[in-house]
């Protein structure tokens, strides 16, 4: 199997890094299995005291593979998409993630689900949902109002319209926002100091942030896949996707 996710650990730090350059680091079915499978193995692996998710300098990830994702059937326990969902939302260890470029669909709503974010001053998100006929997913209905407010979480899931990496900053969805050259490079700094605390104490510290809401949220991520699911049946969603795979290649 052609590996699409690269896997590194250094001392006590796991770096996953998305590398399909040339699909823009769409998510297919295969790099989802490889994060779920990494993220369940860190969790069980006491040599491992954070998670660092990055792309390349210039792209982070452009959504999902669409034909892919059509292509692995219903949206169950099995899908590797919902796996890799169930699983990043629920992992014990503290999650980094470093972007640059494109953050599409699911490569901005997996960020609510990592406890530091981190990015370049190019980056472009977009929540591109309903523009495909589809809804919110990764609990981004819940999550994202939280964050943002009612009126911008509207602005940006309705309308489907981007935003900057400043904006994210200021929303709180970004920690920081630093030049592209330095930005791995500041990732790994702070994965390096996180992971040089006691361990017990970051993950406690992380559950007990994230336990209040997060039977919420996993309820909320699992409404969401069925009514994504409904949709990707409607002739509205089947004739977005059409015209989708039907755009020239860039």
């Amino acid at each position: 199997m052609n590996l699409t996710i690269q896997i590194e650990q250094q001392a006590q730090v796991l770096t996953l890094t998305l590398a399909r350059p040339d699909k823009k680091n769409a998510l297919s079915s295969a790099m989802y299995l490889q994060l779920t499978q990494a993220l369940r193995d860190a969790e069980s692996d006491p040599t491992i005291h954070v998670i660092v998710l990055r792309g390349q300098a210039d792209c982070f990830c452009a959504g999902n593979d669409l034909a892919d994702f059509v292509a692995a059937g219903a949206l169950n326990a099995e899908h590797p998409t919902v796996m890799f969902l169930h699983q990043l939302s629920q992992c014990p260890k503290p999650v980094i993630a470093a972007v640059a470029g494109l953050a599409i669909g699911i490569g901005t709503t997996a960020l609510l689900h990592c406890d530091l974010v981190y990015a370049a001053p190019d980056c472009r998100f977009q929540l591109p949902f309903t523009a495909l006929g589809l809804c919110p997913e990764a609990a981004s209905s819940l999550l994202l109002p939280k964050l943002l407010g009612y009126q911008k979480a509207a602005q940006y899931l309705l309308l489907g319209e981007a935003f900057g990496s400043f904006d994210a900053e200021r929303f709180g969805l970004v920690n920081q926002v630093i030049e592209n050259d330095q930005l791995f490079a500041l990732a790994a700094e702070k994965a390096a100091k996180l992971a040089a605390l006691p361990s017990e104490a970051v993950m406690q510290s992380k559950k007990l942030l994230r336990q209040p809401q997060q039977q919420l949220v996993q309820q909320v991520l699992h409404h969401e896949l069925a009514v994504f699911e409904h949709l990707l049946q409607t002739d509205d969603c089947q004739q977005a996707l059409q015209r989708f795979f039907q755009r020239p290649k860039s």
